[in-house]
Parts: structure tokens; sequence; C-alpha cells
């Protein structure tokens, strides 16, 4: 990858090793002889200080003071050589060698006889310090010399061409160990940007699931570092980030019910004003007709009149029970009517609907058969369930043909009771059965309008059942039609 953090990561360390290590060596290269020639210059400036408070005017070094000042030169590698104005050795320190060579420097210093003092580093009161370059040692030396606080006249040295060798081995030496420190840190950078990015990858990879709506994936790692702590919050993010959508998603849900609900209102409202309008435009223009006819006298006999006024008050009362069932299955199907849910004999209800109905059942010389005599209680709205038993028993009776044989039968299952409503007569034709339940629709229209029927009993029915989470519907067979719904069973049946 072009920008890939794993190669990024893995030069940036590497270039900080590297470049610090190379910048060790170049700046051994170019200052660690002069910081050590100076530190050899503070060395003599501090062993002068020592022999100017060690050295009396006139008088020996004592063994003590001598031993301390001979560690001192042993461990800075400083030769010595102090006298007198009598030019008699007072002190010194190194190699024999090296104090005749210390002698003869100092009589051509005193006698001037060699006024060369090389490179001249200091030049004090008492004191002047040199770099300088002995022929016939053929050494580079740092010199010293002058007087002491006691007028004695000293002159030391100390070789400087060693840190010369010394920094050749230590550059070599720190070239080596920086190339094979380069390399193990290579090894090492690369490891650790694997190690680092590969984690890094992982939580980059859920990022990306996360983005297509995948919160199946999580992270999972022992450590306890700042990446596994990233990694636990983004699975934090991704439950949280889950169950709010779950939740807008539901939210959306309920929406679009919402506004499916409202669109179905409606088209509800705009069919029921349409259907209303329809139904009522019939009843409406007769009442009219016949109303304008007694107004102009048409037929000035009373048994004519009495014929129109009962025409218009049979249209009148047609239109009320119409607006009444229109009302009921409005508080129906807008959850305004209250379910009362009571504990009721069944059969109690239905002999009661069959009593009320008798006289329509003579009329229509319809043989009603009943058998169920054995009590059978349910749970439900009593006076719905009489309302769903009433349309069922007038809705057989409308549609009565053939043997006119209405069959009323009451089954108990499980923990339900069905109830069938069985009428001999012409079948519901097939594409018309699943509709029969929707407001003011007739399958038979002439027939329906022949006994003053509106198209809502039905749909008052459906409404009923679903207002108590029940079933209804109906079934075409041999002879006939039967309609059924079912209610909750009450569990006292059993003891009776």
């Amino acid at each position: 990858m072009k920008y890939s953090l794993r190669i990024k990561l893995a030069v940036i360390l590497f270039v900080i090793v590297a470049g610090a290590i190379l910048g060790n060596w170049f700046i051994n290269m170019v200052f660690q002889e002069k910081y050590y020639i100076s530190m050899k210059e503070n060395d003599l400036i501090d062993f002068y200080t020592l022999m100017c408070r060690t050295i009396n005017e006139g008088e020996r070094v004592d063994e003590k003071s001598r031993m301390e000042m001979v560690s001192v030169c042993e461990e800075d590698s400083i030769t010595i050589l102090v006298v007198d104005s009598g030019l008699e050795v007072k002190f010194y320190s190194g190699y024999s060698i090296m104090n005749d060579s210390l002698i003869e420097r100092l009589k051509n210093i005193l006698f001037y006889q060699n006024t060369d003092f090389g490179e001249l580093i200091a030049h004090t009161e008492n004191y002047v310090m040199s770099r300088i370059f002995d022929e016939e040692s053929g050494h580079n030396y740092l010199e010293m010399y002058g007087n002491l606080d006691s007028g004695d006249i000293f002159v030391m040295r100390t070789s400087i061409d060693s840190i010369k060798a010394a920094l050749g081995v230590t550059n070599q030496f720190t070239a080596y160990v920086g190339g094979m420190v380069i390399a193990i840190s290579l090894i090492c950078v690369l490891m650790l940007s694997i190690g680092i990015t590969a984690r890094i990858e992982k939580l980059a990879h859920i990022s990306t699931e996360m983005s297509k709506l995948n919160f199946n994936i999580k992270y999972h790692d022992e450590r306890k570092d700042e990446i596994s702590m990233l990694g636990s919050n983004l699975n934090v993010l991704s439950e949280r980030l889950e169950a709010t959508i779950s939740e807008l998603k539901t939210a959306n849900n309920e929406l679009q019910k919402d506004i499916q609900k409202k669109e179905e209102i409606d088209e509800m409202r705009k069919e029921f004003l349409s259907n209303v309008s329809h139904e009522l435009k019939t009843p409406i223009a007769i009442i009219q007709g016949y109303a304008e006819g007694l107004k102009e006298s048409v037929n000035d006999d009373e048994q004519s009149r009495d014929f129109y006024c009962d025409v218009i008050i049979d249209e009148a009362l047609k239109m009320n029970r119409m607006v009444q069932k229109l009302l009921t299955l409005n508080h129906l199907e807008f959850g305004t009517n209250t379910v009362d849910m009571e504990r009721f004999d069944l059969i109690t209800v239905i002999d009661y609907v069959l009593n009320r109905a008798r006289v329509l059942i003579e009329e229509r010389n319809a043989h009603v058969i009943f058998n169920n005599k054995k009590q059978v209680f349910v749970w439900a709205d009593e006076f719905q369930i009489e309302e769903v038993i009433t349309n069922y028993i007038s809705n057989a009776l409308n549609h009565l043909n053939g043997e006119k044989i209405i069959k009323i039968d009451v089954e108990e299952k499980d923990d339900i009771v069905r109830c069938t409503v069985f009428n001999t007569g012409e079948n519901i034709p097939e594409s018309d059965i699943d509709k029969i339940w929707e407001k003011f629709y007739k399958v038979d229209k002439a027939r329906t309008r022949e006994y003053g029927g509106s198209g809502i009993g039905l749909s008052i029915v459906k409404a009923i059942l679903a207002a108590m989470n029940r079933e209804c519907g109906v079934k075409n067979v041999q002879n006939g039609v039967e309609f059924w719904f079912e209610v909750e069973k009450c569990i006292e049946n059993a003891n009776i």
C-alpha cells in the first residue's frame, strides 16, 4: 500500500535509530578529541592548583603530600618536574628518561634557548599552557610551565597522541556496533511495526464492517494498552450503534405503519363518504318524490296518502338504521368502542336473539334448527356478541332459499367455542367471498335493496371480533352458506 501505516512507522523508527547512531558517530569524530584535550587542560590546571596548595617556599614536600600528587599524576597521565631557584629538584613524577627531557626543556625555557611555545592555549601571569610537538620523542603534548606560589619553577606534560589512537579504535568500534545495532533495530522495528499496525488494521477492518452495518464482528485482545482500550470502546460503540439503529428501524417501521394507517383512514374516509352518498341518495330521492307527491296532492284518496306516508316512514327508518350502524362501525374501527369482557352463557344469548327474530322467521317461513341446550359459558362482550349473532341470523333470513333451513350449532374446542350459522340458498361467488366483509359491499344489489340491506352488517361483525382478537369467517357448503365466529371458552364449562 502506498500510504501504509506499517511502512511509515517502520521507516520513521528506523530513521530515528539510524540517525541517533550515525549522529553519535559523527559527534565522536568531530568533537571527542577537542573534548578530551579540554579535559586534559582542566587536569593540568587542577594539578597546578594542587601544587600551589601543597608545595611551600623553602620546605620539602612531606611524604603524604608527595604520594597524593603522585597518585593524581598517575591517574591523569601527567609527567612533572618542580625545581627551586637553584634548579634543585623539589618534586617529580614520571619516568626518569622523561625527567631528563623535562630538565632539558626547563633549561631551554629558563635560559631562553627555545622560545617556540607551539600552539598557545593559555598565557597567565603564573603559567603558560601550549600544545607542542616534541621532535626528539616524536609525540604531541599538552604542556604547562611557570612559577608556583612558592616561587618554585615547574614544567609538566601530558600526551595527547594516545587520544587519537583511542578515538580511531572507538570510532571503528562504534561503526561496527552501529551497523549491527542498525540491522537489529531494523528487524525489531519491522516486528514492532507489524505488531502495532496489525492490531490497527484489525480496528480499521472492524470500523469498515461497522460502516456496512455489520455489528457481529468484535475486537478481542487481552493486552491492557491504548489500542486495546480503543478496541473495547469500538466494541461498546458497535453495540450502542446497533441498538440505536434497531430503535431507529423500529421507530421507522412504526412511522411507516402510522403513515399507512393514515393513508388507509383517508381512503376509508373517502370511501365512506362515497358509499354513504350513494346509499343515502336513493332513499332521499324516494322520500323527496313521495313528499312532493303529497304536497301536490297527486292522489286525493286517504289510502294513497297513507301509502305515500308509509313509504316515506319506511325509507326514513332504513336511513336511520344505516346511520346507526355506520356510527357503531366507526366506533369499532377507530378503537373508541370499549370491549367489556365478561362471563356469560352463549346458548342463552342465541335463544334470546331467536325469540326476538321469531316474527321475521315466521314471515320468511324459515325452519330454524338449534339443538344445543347445554350451557356453554364464554368470555367476551355479551352485548357485542349478541350483535354478531343478530347480524348472522338476519343475513341468513335475507338470503334464505330452497328448503329455507337455518341451522345454528355451538362446538367446543380446546380453549375456544365456535358458533356456526348455516342457511340454505345460493353459494357466494368465490370472487366475492373475501369482499363481503367490506363496508357497503353487496353480492346481489337488487336482492339487498329488496330487503333494505345496507352492506354494513358483516363489516360490524368483522370489527367486533377483531376488537376481541378473535376470528370469524364464511364458507360455501352443499345447498347453502355457513358463517362462523369464535370466542374464548370459560374453563368452568368442563364442570357443567
